[in-house]
This record gives C-alpha cells, sequence and structure tokens, in this order.
C-alpha cells in the first residue's frame, strides 16, 4: 500500500492519510444530509437520494484514490444540486428524470473531453498568478462557508451580510471548537482538526446542539429503485432546454472543479514547478465517472470537493486520504444515523482555519504590477462575494486576458487561455 501510493516519497505516513482520509470526511459528510433534502424538493424520495449520494461519492473517491492517487473527494456538488431542484424542476417545470437525462449527457460529455485532454489542456493554460489565486479565493468562500454554517455571519436585507447572533448555542459551540483546535494546532497536535470536530460534537450533546433525539446505530439500507436509471425518452432529449440545462451543468462543473484542483494542489504542495498538476488528467476523470454513475444511481452532478483542503491541512498527499474517505462514504449508508449526528456547528471552526491555511500563496501573486494584481484580486474576492468558485475563475480569466490586450502585453497571453476566454464570453451572453 505505501508502495502503490508512494506515501514515502510524498513525505507522508500511512497513520497520517487515515487521519487526513478521516478528516476530510467529516467535514464533507454533511452533503449526507443536505443533497437529499435538496433534491427531495424536486420530488426525489429522499432515503434513495441518501443512498446514490453515498454510494456516488465513493464510486467518485476511489478512481481519485486508485487512478489519480491524489487526496481529493468528491461528492455532489452544492448548487449543482440546487440547479438541479430550484431551477430546472421547480422553476422550468421539468421532471427530476429531465434532470437526471442532463446529469447523465454532462457526465458523458465529459468523459469525451478529458480522454481527449481539453480539460487538462484548460487547467494548464491558466497563468500562475491566477492559479495562485484561486487558492486563496477558494480559501475565503470555505471560510465564508464555515461562517454561515456557525451562524456567525447571516443575511441581511439591509447590508447584504451581517454578523449573527453571538449568544446563540451553535455559534457559541463554534467559537469553542475555533479555540480548541487552534490551541492544538499551536501544540502541534496531529490530527487537531479531527480531534476538534469530535470533541465539538460531544460538547454539543448537553447544549442541545448535536441532536440525538431518535438515535439508531444502525438505520437499514433503503431502496435505490425509486431512482435508479430513471431517464426520460429521445423525444425530451433532442430540445433547447436540455441543451441549455447540460451546457449551465458543464460550464459550472468544468471550473468548479478545475478550480478546486489547482487550489487545493497548490496548498499541498504537490504541484510541478510547471504549475501542472501530476496525474491530474486521472483526478478529471473521477467527477466524470462520479457524475455518470451518480445519474444512474439517481443523484446530481459530482464534483471535487473544496474540503478536501481539510484532509490535506491534517498531512494527506496520496491517493490512501482519498480511499479512507471513499470507505466511510460507504459506512455511512447503513449507519447514516451516526454520520448525521455531526452538527454544522462542528465542522464550522475546521472550514474556516481551513480557509485561514488556503491564504499563504497569496504572499507569491506579483502585487506590484497591475496586470497580474487586478485578474489575481477579482479572482480571489468574486469567490466568496458571489458564491461560486467558477464565478471566480471566470473573473480572473476573462480580466487577465482584458488587461493584457490593452496594454500591449499580448505576448503573456498563450493560446489555450484565449480559447478558453472566447468560451467563457459566449456563456456569459447566452
Amino acid at each position: 500500500m505505501s508502495s502503490f501510493f508512494a506515501i514515502k516519497e510524498s513525505g507522508s505516513k500511512v497513520r497520517t492519510e487515515i487521519l487526513a482520509g478521516i478528516t476530510t470526511f467529516l467535514t464533507m459528510a454533511y452533503i449526507l444530509a443536505v443533497n437529499p433534502d435538496i433534491l427531495s424538493a424536486a420530488g426525489l424520495p429522499r432515503d434513495s437520494v441518501f443512498v446514490a449520494t453515498a454510494i456516488a461519492s465513493a464510486i467518485a473517491t476511489l478512481v481519485m484514490a486508485f487512478v489519480a492517487r491524489l487526496p481529493f473527494a468528491l461528492a455532489p456538488g452544492m448548487g449543482l444540486n440546487a440547479f438541479f431542484a430550484f431551477t430546472v424542476v421547480l422553476g422550468m417545470g421539468k421532471s427530476w428524470q429531465f434532470a437526471l437525462t442532463a446529469v447523465l449527457l454532462e457526465g458523458i460529455i465529459f468523459l469525451l473531453l478529458t480522454a481527449f485532454n481539453v480539460r487538462e489542456a484548460i487547467i494548464n493554460c491558466i497563468p500562475s498568478n491566477v492559479r495562485k489565486a484561486i487558492s486563496v479565493g477558494i480559501g475565503l468562500f470555505i471560510a465564508l462557508i464555515g461562517l454561515n454554517n456557525a451562524g456567525l455571519i447571516v443575511g441581511s436585507d439591509a447590508t447584504l451580510v451581517q454578523l449573527g447572533n453571538l449568544g446563540s448555542p451553535g455559534v457559541i459551540l463554534t467559537i469553542i471548537g475555533l479555540v480548541i483546535i487552534a490551541v492544538l494546532l499551536a501544540f502541534k497536535v496531529r490530527g487537531a482538526l479531527l480531534i476538534g470536530i469530535v470533541v465539538v460534537t460531544l460538547v454539543g450533546i448537553p447544549m442541545n446542539v448535536t441532536n440525538v433525539e431518535g438515535f439508531k446505530l444502525f438505520g437499514g439500507v433503503p431502496s435505490l429503485s425509486p431512482v435508479f436509471f430513471k431517464f426520460v425518452g429521445l423525444k425530451e432529449i433532442l430540445t433547447w432546454e436540455m441543451l441549455l440545462v447540460v451546457f449551465t451543468f458543464l460550464f459550472v462543473d468544468m471550473f468548479d472543479t478545475v478550480g478546486t484542483l489547482i487550489g487545493v494542489s497548490t496548498k499541498a504542495g504537490i504541484t510541478r514547478p510547471d504549475g501542472s498538476i501530476p496525474r491530474v488528467k486521472g483526478a478529471l476523470f473521477a467527477d466524470a465517472i462520479g457524475t455518470t454513475a451518480g445519474s444512474m444511481l439517481g443523484t446530481s452532478t459530482v464534483t471535487t470537493y473544496v474540503e478536501s483542503a481539510a484532509g490535506v491541512e491534517e498531512g494527506g498527499r496520496t491517493g490512501l486520504t482519498a480511499l479512507v474517505t471513499a470507505i466511510l462514504f460507504l459506512i455511512a449508508i447503513p449507519f447514516s444515523s451516526l454520520f448525521l449526528l455531526i452538527p454544522s456547528a462542528a465542522t464550522a471552526p475546521a472550514l474556516i482555519l481551513v480557509g485561514l491555511f488556503m491564504m499563504s500563496p497569496v504572499k507569491e501573486i506579483e502585487w506590484t504590477e497591475i496586470t497580474e494584481a487586478l485578474p489575481a484580486f477579482l479572482a480571489i474576492i468574486m469567490m466568496p462575494l458571489a458564491y461560486s468558485i467558477a464565478e471566480g475563475i471566470v473573473w480572473g480569466i476573462l480580466s487577465f486576458i482584458a488587461v493584457k490586450l490593452l496594454t500591449g502585453k499580448v505576448r503573456d497571453l498563450n493560446v489555450g487561455i484565449c480559447i478558453v476566454g472566447v468560451f467563457l464570453v459566449l456563456s456569459l451572453i447566452f
């Protein structure tokens, strides 16, 4: 196992990789509860979607583990599942079977694009300073998710966002978690994030934040049959609406995955000297296979998760981290009640601190050159403000092309980035 995953060569240990895999799983286990809730609004049975979510996540993450051998985990993407339920089904009035068919087509197209190295070429053409900015932007985005999950930052009609109720049990518990993990990190305790999550979950029981009511260790395995392989016919496939939905899934998932791979790989220090990611083609196949399999099982688009950064921060550097996470997704199926005990107040401190750790590349960005600094800044700031990794990348790339052209620095542009820019402009227009 050590030889296959090249654990020693990566400067890691088996114990470290296992802890990292557990940490990654715990920070993203919320998807097992949230995804069924969102897709059930579109009419899919919640229990069946839970099983589909767990299996699809495990399949995609296993591909990441054994093919790419990278420490990243995958699951149905947040935002993409909301588009599935609230835009395609409830907004456009389409059936959930129509939406699942769109996800299937997206997965097949991704498989083809990956096989012909199109997606890999997109990753490799992104400029160095924008790459570093993506990591920083994702850090702010992750921190915002954690702060919002905790109730520390909430929405406001008057000021867009505002400070939450500091007296609420969830907020108090999150602050306790931040202090615990920070102290553990200060003393360089291995598994600090994981220990913090477990301790906060236990402390949350007497505070009525961790809900143990009706808890059963073994809950049985719901049937997949209500959602398994439920697709529409050719008549509905050959429509403008289907083309529009498939394109939207493609666009958002493409740049969410690209951004996450670049950002977390940069933080992990596993990129090559030229900035490229080793075995990135295998990583791209993971989300393509996961999305295709997920549509057949009955869930929305599968993508690489930014929460993988939590495992990377715990020292995860190889595919063994992903393997452990995948196994836990499968274990979660019969023991769903146990994993769903973990409240957002327990995972929020870990996400906030991961956001902090991902800020480090900001000092390497060329801030004194405006044609490099502006695109980097826009990529960073638009991710949390637009609540989208994809939007941050769009603003970063398009502004980079624009300022380079307008200042006569055409030599700083490559063919790949120009082609990507054309497609991004077309996507904004249509």
